[in-house]
């Protein structure tokens, strides 16, 4: 069927509407998106609610609608937030880097041991989250430091035997240790998987309170 004169007419006129939409999508898929986070699972960092920005060119210039990589720009390191998303869950994740390929990492009692070289700890203020047997502490990764929240008296996860990263893979750790579906239960995370990296908290909406608008975390450095 030929397109007549009559049906042109709305393309048109609102040409430059359907570019800035394309345009838009473009810009979502290949360069910068936001990610909502449901869950708890990377708690004090972030919180169920918080809309977070997620560079999609951080570690790579991949082709728009696709998980083609065009050009490789950087590798995730340790520390990292990344997004990924994992075939065995399922799901869209959030989680830290903590292993790179072939470092060798056990856990005992939610105390790293990272390539034979223990990690150093120690508590935070007292929160609202020890009147549930919870603990906030800051955790100090070669190189960086951020905090984590464990249960004051462990659990299934608290603990892992020592484990060698593969290569083009990476061990990912929720920082709510002992509340995280991460590499101690989905396994390592491909390369090709992780969607980009978050730094920045967008918005964050309280879930618990008509999700009001939390202030406080817009623009909330992570």
């Amino acid at each position: 069927m030929k397109l007549t004169q009559k049906m042109l007419l709305p393309l048109r006129e609102n040409y430059r509407f359907i570019l800035f939409i394309a345009l838009m999508l473009v810009f979502r898929s290949a360069v910068a998106d936001w990610n909502s986070v449901p869950t708890g699972s990377m708690k004090p960092t972030i919180v169920e609610g918080d809309r977070i920005l997620v560079n999609k060119m951080a570690y790579d210039l991949r082709l728009p609608f696709t998980r083609v990589s065009l050009w490789k720009l950087a590798d995730p390191q340790r520390g990292d937030i990344v997004i990924f998303d994992s075939q065995v869950s399922g799901n869209r994740l959030v989680k830290r880097v903590i292993g790179l390929p072939g470092d060798t990492v056990g856990m005992q009692d939610n105390v790293l041991k990272i390539n034979d070289k223990q990690l150093s700890y120690h508590s935070l203020s007292p929160s609202l989250s020890q009147a549930e047997g919870q603990a906030d502490k800051m955790e100090y990764l070669p190189g960086m430091q951020h905090s984590i929240r464990v249960q004051e008296n462990g659990s299934g996860l608290s603990s892992f035997r020592e484990v060698t990263v593969p290569e083009g893979h990476y061990l990912v750790l929720g920082d709510n240790r002992d509340n995280s579906s991460d590499s101690r239960v989905i396994g390592f995370v491909p390369r090709q998987e992780i969607v980009g990296r978050s730094k920045t908290v967008v918005m964050s909406f309280d879930y618990e309170n008509y999700y009001l608008p939390r202030g406080e975390r817009y623009l909330h450095t992570l």
